[in-house]
């Protein structure tokens, strides 16, 4: 992961936030080892937070990996909470599962193996909080598909709306601020698919009326979308 904030800067932001537990240093070490992506503890700390504020009892997440923002998550919610983890890759889905046993999460969490957005229509909301972090270009799909689902006072929260592999950057911005839809239109057919989900994405939540949104420069760039009303 490559943090859109300057070394130092994040360094600093990760020195005055929380601690992470032994396991979630455990699941950042290997993330490390192993060039696997995560959110890092500064958005998996924000998370937290999001959940806590948010009163929430139920969490749904669009691709989980091996766990780790599902494990940050879990610390906020009630005995009797959930957090839907869903994910393609058996090996990380596992994983997950071995991790959130060894922190003692083992009980809030339901693992789905499969695609995000069939398995989401198995379920019946509410979900307080949504954290979209799946392939790029179907974010704008998960938002419409989850936006039934997520009551008033409950958030989406959307990852790398800033930065991840192939996206770009400047055309997202240029996106964002034109205000002609035929340059619009023109910058999003020459981008690549990941940078043309996510600029939709940015675009389709800023526009909706029931949800306020900011992008906080966060590990990677993160949207938070909270609902105001039905």
């Amino acid at each position: 992961m490559s943090s859109v904030l300057s070394e130092e800067v994040a360094r600093f932001v990760r020195a005055a936030g929380p601690d992470p537990d032994d396991t979630l240093v455990e699941m950042h070490e290997f993330a490390e080892r192993e060039g696997f992506p995560n959110v890092g503890p500064d958005v998996g700390s924000f998370l937290r937070l999001v959940a806590r504020t948010t009163d929430a009892e139920r969490v749904f997440e669009f691709g989980s990996g091996y766990g780790y923002s599902a494990y940050w998550f879990a610390q906020a919610l009630p005995d009797d909470g959930e957090v839907v983890l869903t994910e393609v890759d058996e090996g990380e889905l596992e994983m997950a599962r071995d991790y959130m046993a060894e922190g003692g999460h083992d009980g809030v969490a339901r693992y789905e193996l499969g695609d995000a957005l069939e398995t989401v229509e198995r379920y019946d909301g509410p979900f307080d909080v949504v954290l979209i972090d799946h392939q790029k270009e179907r974010y704008p799909e998960a938002f419409e598909a989850i936006k039934p689902k997520v009551p008033v006072g409950g958030a989406v929260v959307a990852d790398n709306a800033m930065r991840a592999g192939p996206l770009e950057f400047e055309t997202l911005l240029a996106v964002l601020e034109s205000g002609d839809d035929s340059e619009r239109t023109e910058l999003l057919s020459e981008a690549n698919e990941m940078t043309r989900g996510v600029a939709e994405y940015l675009r389709t939540v800023r526009r909706d009326p029931d949800f306020e949104t900011v992008v906080l420069p966060l590990g990677e760039g993160i949207a938070l979308s909270y609902r105001v009303r039905e």
